[in-house]
């Protein structure tokens, strides 16, 4: 009777409970570094950086950079508005076969966020990031990955202390998370592994 109900889940219901496990199970993965909010909003490009101050809004494309204190988000292409309150809402997609990425030091830890998509949408007034499409986040102690998730859609929400994650619109895919044991030591079985390229 209970392996009946399990495949009879639909893929909504299956979506829904992989929403509540990444909110149950995460929230140790937020607290960015809070000094980075008192740092200036720097955005590079090789190709192009446009102002447009009459709109508040920034264009740059070409090897984009855009930084604030330990945050650093790469991507081919950047949109940035200033909203009038002074916070930026940014939109940073990647070239076709590349993805966008971002980092961030956690508050007074030796941890990092990294994450990597084709899309990232951040808000720094409500102090969210939006991974989109072939979404890959982990979250690195020292240089070790301790904990990765991946999935169509990863939004990570910094003042509310969540992160959730989802298949793409349709049900289709699937979310797949890895956790290490919270206090491993580095040579256990199952301790966090070096990250890849790093």
């Amino acid at each position: 009777m209970h392996s009946k109900n399990c495949a009879a889940m639909t893929s909504l219901q299956k979506s829904f409970f992989a929403l509540l496990v990444c909110s149950a199970l995460l929230p140790q993965w937020a607290r960015a570094e809070q000094a980075d909010r008192m740092k200036d909003l720097v955005i590079e490009g090789d190709q192009r950086v446009v102002l447009d101050r009459i709109r508040n809004r920034y264009l740059a494309s070409g090897n984009v950079v855009m930084s604030q204190g330990t945050l650093v988000i790469r991507a081919h292409q950047a949109e940035v508005s200033e909203t009038p309150d002074g916070y930026a809402v940014a939109v940073l997609t990647s070239n076709p076969g590349q993805k966008a990425s971002f980092r961030q030091k956690r508050d007074g830890v030796d941890e990092y966020i990294e994450g990597s998509a084709d899309r990232i949408e951040y808000n720094s007034k409500l102090d969210t990031v939006r991974f989109i499409g072939n979404a890959v986040m982990r979250r690195l102690r020292g240089t070790l990955v301790a904990d990765e998730v991946s999935g169509a859609l990863i939004t990570y929400d910094n003042l509310a202390e969540v992160f959730s994650a989802a298949p793409d619109a349709e049900g289709g895919g699937r979310v797949r998370m890895t956790f290490s044991p919270r206090s491993a030591p580095a040579s256990a079985p199952g301790a966090a592994k070096p990250a890849s390229g790093r």
